[in-house]
C-alpha cells in the first residue's frame, strides 16, 4: 500500500513540476491553533454547507475576513459560478408558458452590502428597525451575475417571480428597487402577509407560497435564494443556493 501511495505521488509531482511538494495530512498535536484566517473559512464553509444552523452573528475574530471576501473578486466568482449553472441547466429545456424561475431578493438578486459594511458583515447582532430604513431608500444594488442569469431566462420565455421576506409594506419600494437595478419585468412579487404567516419560519413560509404558485398552474423549474430557507421544502424542480456567510434565516 505505502508503495502504491508512494507511486501515485511521484507521477504527481512529475505531471506539476519539480517543485510541487505534497502535504500528508496529519493528526495535530498539541494545541495547534489554527490562523484565523484558516479558522474562519472553515466557518464560511461550514456556513455555506448548511452544517451550521440557527446562529445569531459571525464569530468576532472573522469580521475582517468576512468583510475581505464580501468584498472580493471571490465572492462574484462564487456567484457567477452558481449562476453559470442556473444557465446552463435552463438553457437545455424546453420552455413553457407556464414556467417560472423563483428568486429571492435580498442576497440574491439585490445586495444589501452597503448596509452591512456599516455595520460589521453580520458581527453585529441583526437590528430590524435599522435594516428597514435602509430598505425603503430603495437604493440597493443588483448582485451583476443574478441579474446576467436573470436577463438570459427572460430571454428564454421564463416568467420570473420574486418571492421575499421582506413585508408587505416594503413591497413598493421593493418593486421600485429592483426596476431600477434592471429587474424590468416579472410575474408576481410576493411579500410577506404577517397576519398570514406569523410565528412562522422563512421556509415555511415560502414553501408555503411556492406551492400556492404550484396551485394556481405554474411550474417552478428553478429556484435561487441565498439561504437554504429560501430553497428547501418542495415544488421547484431544480434549487441553486447562492454564497451568504453573514446572516442566517430559519
Amino acid at each position: 500500500m505505502k508503495v502504491v501511495i508512494f507511486f501515485l505521488a511521484t507521477i504527481v509531482a512529475t505531471c506539476h513540476g519539480a517543485n510541487f511538494r505534497i502535504f500528508p495530512l496529519r493528526m495535530k498535536t498539541g494545541l495547534g491553533e489554527l490562523s484565523p484566517e484558516v479558522s474562519c473559512a472553515s466557518w464560511r464553509l461550514g456556513v455555506e454547507a448548511h452544517n451550521f444552523i440557527d446562529w445569531k452573528t459571525i464569530p468576532q475574530e472573522c469580521e475582517e475576513f468576512i468583510g475581505d471576501y464580501m468584498l472580493s473578486e471571490q465572492y462574484r466568482s462564487d456567484s457567477k459560478t452558481v449562476n453559470r449553472e442556473a444557465y446552463f441547466y435552463a438553457r437545455d429545456l424546453e420552455i413553457a408558458s407556464n414556467d417560472i424561475w423563483v428568486f429571492d431578493v435580498d442576497e440574491t438578486t439585490l445586495s444589501n452590502l452597503p448596509y452591512y459594511a456599516n455595520n460589521g458583515f453580520g458581527v453585529e447582532v441583526f437590528n430590524h428597525t435599522a435594516f428597514d430604513e435602509w430598505l425603503e431608500l430603495g437604493k440597493a444594488p443588483a448582485l451583476p451575475e443574478t441579474l446576467k442569469l436573470y436577463n438570459k431566462l427572460v430571454s428564454l420565455g421564463i416568467k420570473i417571480v420574486f418571492l421575499t421576506e421582506r413585508s408587505e409594506r416594503h413591497a413598493k419600494v421593493t418593486g421600485v428597487n429592483l426596476a431600477q437595478a434592471g429587474y424590468y419585468t416579472w410575474e408576481k412579487l410576493i411579500t410577506k402577509d404577517k397576519s398570514i404567516y406569523a410565528g412562522k419560519t422563512g421556509r415555511e413560509y415560502k414553501t408555503a407560497e411556492r406551492k400556492k404558485l404550484v396551485e394556481e398552474g405554474y411550474r417552478i423549474i428553478g429556484n435561487t435564494g441565498d439561504q437554504w430557507s429560501d430553497v428547501l421544502g418542495y415544488y421547484a424542480h431544480r434549487i441553486f443556493k447562492l454564497p451568504n456567510p453573514t446572516y442566517y434565516i430559519a
